[in-house]
């Protein structure tokens, strides 16, 4: 398997680590113009890549429109008894702050969840997904991503019936607005900045 991954072409091998990154369905389309190829040779890449993970512990699930990457049929229990093991652990810090960030700010894509935290979040979003804490849905302005937002069933369970509702949520949403705004005038001033000698 291993010389099968290495002789991947570029494209197979991109669409991989986007589908891995993604960590859900990306249809043919969003792929192929992330990737810059036409769909015709995203699927020839696609089949490329389904033939070399023949074998290993994940597969590639390809519909008439989308692609995913999963776990493989004999590989499935084992994944299956982490996954349980991590449903009935706290969700931890780091999934207190992803929540606090979508109740709070509201509908957020990953980027922006990643730049109020400061660090990666999509382990921890895969779990609040799974618990049923987080829904995702597409994102109108760019394909490429989804959108996520906290689920009904969270807001029920925190006694409030909308997001309004939550403890200081006008200070702490003001906080987070006034947060982005400070951080994009900086970065703009920053870039706008001729480059001086030190």
């Amino acid at each position: 398997m291993a010389d099968g991954m290495s002789n991947l072409p570029p494209i197979a091998k991109q669409a991989q680590a986007l589908l891995f990154s993604e960590g859900g369905a990306l249809t043919y389309k969003n792929l192929a113009k992330s990737l810059g190829c036409s769909e015709a040779d995203l699927k020839t890449a696609l089949e490329s890549l389904a033939t070399s993970l023949e074998g290993s512990g994940l597969t590639l699930v390809r519909s008439d429109t989308e692609a995913v990457l999963a776990v493989a049929a004999d590989a499935k229990d084992a994944v299956m008894k982490k996954a349980s093991e991590e449903y009935e652990r706290d969700i931890g810090d780091a999934g207190l702050e992803v929540l606090a960030v979508l109740l709070y700010e509201g509908p957020s894509t990953r980027a922006t969840i990643d730049y109020i935290r400061g660090v990666n979040s999509s382990s921890t979003i895969r779990n609040l997904l799974l618990r049923g804490l987080v829904e995702r849905s597409g994102n109108p302005e760019d394909g490429r991503e989804f959108i996520y937002r906290a689920t009904t069933d969270l807001l029920a369970h925190l006694g409030s019936s909308k997001r309004e509702d939550l403890p200081e949520y006008a200070t702490i949403s003001g906080e987070l607005a006034a947060f982005k705004h400070h951080e994009s005038s900086h970065a703009s001033t920053a870039a706008a900045e001729p480059n001086r000698e030190r």
